[in-house]
C-alpha cells in the first residue's frame, strides 16, 4: 500500500505490521470488527451470532455465523498472523453442524444475540428486512447444501490454500480474505483482500448449477401470497390507468410486496407498498452513497411544512441514519389480504400516489443540483 503526495507527484510507502506488534487479538479485535462491519468482506451480511457453541456433544464454537442475501448461512472463521494448518476442517466441521439449523432455530440464534447485543429488535423483523420479504413465513433460510464458508487471515499456508483449492472444484462454497494492517504515523488501516477465489472468477468457480438456481427460485414462489400480490398489483395498475396517472405506465405487476417507479433522477424513485396491514407510497432517496441520501433528504427535510402542505396530509419523514436509504412516505391501515378491502385500498394509492408525483417531481431539479455541488 502507498499513500499519494499529491504535491510532489510521488508515492510512498505505507508500512506493513503483523496484528500481533501490534497488540491485536483474534477475538477482541479482528472479529468485533467484523462483526461490525461486515461489508468489508465485499457483500452485505447479517451477523446472527458470535462465538456460537450451540452444538450438541462438542464444546466447539465458531467465531462469526451470518447470513448472505440468499439466506444462506455463512460460516466466518478468523486467524491473525498465521492461517494454521487446520482451519479449513474446523471450518467444514462448522458448516456440517450448521446445515441442520432451522430456520425456526436460526432465528432464536439471532435473537440470543440482539438481546445480549442490547439491541432492541425481533430477530424475524430483522431478517425480513435484510432479505427484502415481508413475512418470516415466506423466508427460507439454510437451503439445502448451502451453507457458505469465509476464511480470514493474514497468511495462509500452502496446505490450506491447496486444500480450499480443490474444494472449490467440488462446489464447497468457500473464500479466502487476507487481512493486512498498515500504520503510517498515528494511523492504522486494515485491508481486506479476497484472494481465493479471484472476485472477477468468483462466479464461474462457485459451482451452483443454474439448474439449482431455477429449482430455488421455484420453491421460494410457491408460496401462497406471491399470488394475492400478483392479482392485487394488476387491479393498482388498471386503476391507475384508468385514473389517467402514468407514473406506473411501463411498470409490471409481480410477487413482490412493492413497485418501483423512476423519478427521472438516479437512485430516487417513488414505490407502492402493499402488505397484510398496510398499504404506503413512498419517495425513496436510495443512491449508491450513503451520504448523498442523507444531504438529499436533509434538503427537503428543510422545507418540510411546505412539501406537507403540497401533499395535503402529514409525512412521515424516516432518516434512517443506520442505513443507506431514506424515506419518505405516507401509509395507512389495512387487513391487507382480505379482498373485500381492496377497492378502498387501491382508491386510496392511486390518490396518494398522484400527490406524491405532484409534490416531489417539482423537486427533482433542485436534488440534482444539490448532488452537482449548487445550492
Amino acid at each position: 500500500m502507498y499513500q499519494i503526495d499529491p504535491a510532489t507527484n510521488r508515492i510512498h510507502r505505507v508500512a506493513q505490521m503483523k496484528f500481533a506488534d501490534l497488540g491485536f487479538t483474534e477475538r477482541g479485535h479482528l472479529q468485533e470488527w467484523l462483526a461490525n462491519q461486515p461489508d468489508a468482506l465485499g457483500e452485505e451480511l447479517l451477523i446472527v451470532q458470535k462465538e456460537f457453541a450451540g452444538f450438541e456433544d462438542t464444546r466447539e464454537r465458531l467465531d462469526l455465523l451470518a447470513l448472505d442475501k440468499d439466506g444462506a448461512l455463512v460460516v466466518i472463521e478468523n486467524k491473525l498472523d498465521d492461517s494454521g494448518r487446520d482451519v479449513v476442517w474446523q471450518s467444514l466441521k462448522y458448516a456440517s453442524y450448521c446445515s441442520t439449523l432451522s430456520k425456526t432455530a436460526i432465528a432464536d440464534i439471532f435473537q440470543q444475540y440482539l438481546d445480549k447485543s442490547g439491541i432492541d429488535a425481533r430477530a424475524e423483523e430483522k431478517i425480513c428486512e435484510f432479505l427484502g420479504q415481508e413475512d418470516f413465513a415466506e423466508v427460507m433460510l439454510n437451503h439445502g447444501n448451502d451453507q457458505r464458508l469465509i476464511l480470514v487471515a493474514a497468511q495462509f499456508r500452502k496446505e490450506v490454500t491447496s486444500t480450499v483449492l480443490w474444494l472449490l472444484k467440488h462446489d464447497v462454497r468457500l473464500q479466502c480474505f487476507k487481512a493486512t494492517p498498515f500504520k503510517q504515523g498515528n494511523f492504522l488501516f486494515l485491508q481486506l483482500e479476497q484472494v481465493i477465489p479471484l472476485a472477477e472468477a468468483e462466479e464461474l468457480m462457485i459451482g451452483i448449477s443454474e439448474k439449482e438456481k431455477e429449482e430455488h427460485k421455484a420453491e421460494r414462489g410457491q408460496a401462497k401470497r406471491f399470488p394475492l400480490r400478483t392479482e392485487f398489483w394488476h387491479r393498482a395498475l388498471e386503476a391507475l390507468e384508468q385514473a389517467g396517472i402514468d407514473l406506473y405506465s411501463n411498470v409490471s405487476p409481480g410477487k413482490d410486496h412493492w413497485l418501483n417507479s423512476g423519478s427521472g433522477l438516479s437512485g430516487v424513485h417513488y414505490t407502492m407498498v402493499f402488505s397484510k396491514d398496510e398499504v404506503r407510497v413512498e419517495f425513496v432517496l436510495s443512491r449508491s452513497a450513503k451520504e448523498q441520501n442523507k444531504t438529499l433528504f436533509d434538503t427537503l427535510y428543510q422545507r418540510c411544512a411546505a412539501l406537507e402542505q403540497r401533499f395535503g396530509e402529514p409525512l412521515e419523514w424516516r432518516r434512517l441514519d443506520e442505513k443507506k436509504a431514506s424515506i419518505i412516505l405516507a401509509r395507512k391501515l389495512f387487513d391487507g389480504y382480505n379482498k373485500d378491502n381492496w377497492a378502498d385500498m387501491i382508491k386510496w394509492l392511486v390518490e396518494r400516489v398522484q400527490r406524491m408525483e405532484e409534490t416531489f417531481e417539482p423537486e427533482i431539479a433542485l436534488l440534482r443540483g444539490k448532488l452537482n455541488g449548487g445550492e
